[in-house]
C-alpha cells in the first residue's frame, strides 16, 4: 500500500538531524522511532552539518545588508509611476472615444 506524501516541519527535522549526530542510536533505530527512512535521516543530518556554521555567521558574513536596496527601490517607484501615467493616459483617450459615440 502506498503511502501519502508528508511534509515535515523544520523542528521535526533538527530533531532527528540532532539525534542522528548524536549517535546513540544507530540509524535503523532512528528510522523505526520516527517512521522515516535511513536515508532521509542522512540527507538531514548532511544538510544540518552543512549549514551550522550560518548559526554563527554574522550578517556580513551571511550577505545580508541592513536594509533593502534604496536604488532599487526609486526604479520600482519610477517604473510604477510610469505604468500609471501611461495607464491614465490611455484610459482617459478610451473615455473621450465612447463619449464622442
Amino acid at each position: 500500500m502506498k503511502r501519502t506524501r508528508r511534509n515535515h516541519s523544520a523542528t521535526f527535522k533538527a530533531k532527528v538531524a540532532l539525534a542522528a549526530i548524536k549517535g546513540d542510536k544507530t540509524l535503523a533505530e532512528l528510522a523505526e522511532q520516527f517512521e522515516i527512512h535511513a536515508s532521509q535521516i542522512t540527507q538531514w543530518k548532511g544538510q544540518l552539518q552543512e549549514g551550522a556554521s550560518g548559526v554563527f555567521a554574522t550578517a556580513a558574513e551571511r550577505g545580508e545588508s541592513a536594509g533593502p536596496d534604496v536604488k532599487e527601490l526609486h526604479a520600482k517607484i519610477g517604473q510604477l509611476a510610469m505604468e500609471n501615467d501611461f495607464l491614465a493616459a490611455a484610459l482617459g483617450r478610451a473615455s473621450d472615444a465612447s463619449a464622442k459615440r
